[in-house]
């Protein structure tokens, strides 16, 4: 089994060129302070309905260590989780949230050092009421999460790797840093302007 720890030495960058438009998340889910490390972990997956939080406050003691939480929600009224509730998750060793929603206490999350990946902040909680299944595949900035997929995030986005095509994904990646390591700028100049002219030739360009 490929550890998805592996995962936290590729950019996103490098996955959104391999796995396309549907698997990064809108640019509305976006690191809450920085510079933020790169993260990378399989998923737990939450489904939070508007203006509730209980599900997520008990996914923080179900997810195992090394995990992101990734939350479904859609919220923009109030906050998910506070600065408790992600002191607690660092403690247990979830690795980030990555929320389709809002959290607060923004100062005591970046003092402490964890990632959120988040919409925004807002400072008044949510209730808790809603019961909701955990590990069911959720929405989170448009792409669709199944618990267990690679969840990589860093400071240029969020990319959810498909669990059934990590090793494969994980191959590519490696392949295509490595060849980018030895290319030289002036390599990638010469190929680039020869690209860029032969595109321009075949749309008709002049000049």
């Amino acid at each position: 089994m490929i550890e998805t720890t592996e995962f936290a030495d590729i950019p996103t960058t490098t996955l959104a060129d391999l796995l396309g438009r549907e698997r990064v998340m809108d640019i509305g889910i976006r690191p809450l302070w920085g510079p933020v490390p790169r993260v990378a972990g399989p998923a737990f997956t939450v489904r939070c309905p508007p203006g509730d939080n209980l599900m997520l406050h008990a996914a923080i003691h179900r997810a195992a260590p090394g995990a992101v939480i990734v939350v479904e929600s859609g919220d923009l009224d109030y906050a998910l989780a506070g600065g408790n509730v992600c002191a607690v998750a660092q403690r247990r060793g979830i690795v980030a949230f990555v929320a389709d929603g809002l959290i607060r206490d923004l100062a005591e999350v970046r003092e402490a050092g964890f990632p959120v990946f988040a919409r925004g902040v807002i400072p008044i909680p949510a209730a808790k009421k809603a019961v909701e299944p955990l590990g069911v595949p959720v929405r989170c900035g448009g792409v669709l999460v199944e618990a267990g997929d690679v969840v990589v995030a860093d400071e240029e986005g969020v990319v959810a790797v498909p669990a059934a095509r990590r090793a494969d994904v994980l191959a590519a990646a490696h392949a295509k840093l490595a060849k980018e390591a030895a290319e030289t700028l002036d390599d990638w100049e010469a190929a680039h302007r020869a690209r860029i002219d032969e595109l321009l030739a075949e749309g008709g360009f002049q000049g």
